[in-house]
């Protein structure tokens, strides 16, 4: 620390791996270079996320898709849905750490559903 008061540093879950598939993390106040860069690397696998739902609508559509087109697909769903939920726990573990995670919105939290007791 370099001494100035109020400086929150905290550890970021990166959305990407090391080698061997364990988590990478920065420590840091969320402005430097590295967290910058997994910003828009986020931003990216998030807008892939979003192309790959619509082409996964256009080829469900279609009739005449075949398995292989359709394992393809549910490959690569698989992979953008780690990506995301990546993104997810990253940005969900930075809201708890500022204090801004209400109850209700932490993970594993529950709304009781009144239309099934």
């Amino acid at each position: 620390m370099n001494g100035e008061q109020g400086e929150r540093r905290t550890f970021r879950l990166l959305p990407w791996t090391a080698a061997e598939g364990k988590p990478c993390y920065v420590l840091g106040d969320g402005t430097g270079y590295v967290s910058r860069m997994a910003d828009g690397i986020e931003s990216v696998q998030l807008g892939m996320a979003g192309d790959l739902l619509g082409h996964a609508a256009d080829l469900l559509a279609d009739r005449q898709v075949t398995g292989v087109e359709l394992h393809f697909l549910a490959s690569r769903l698989s992979e953008s849905l780690q990506e995301v939920k990546r993104v997810a726990e990253s940005r969900g573990a930075r809201l708890n750490a500022s204090g801004h995670v209400s109850d209700n919105d932490r993970p594993g939290h529950r709304e009781p559903d009144i239309n099934n007791p």
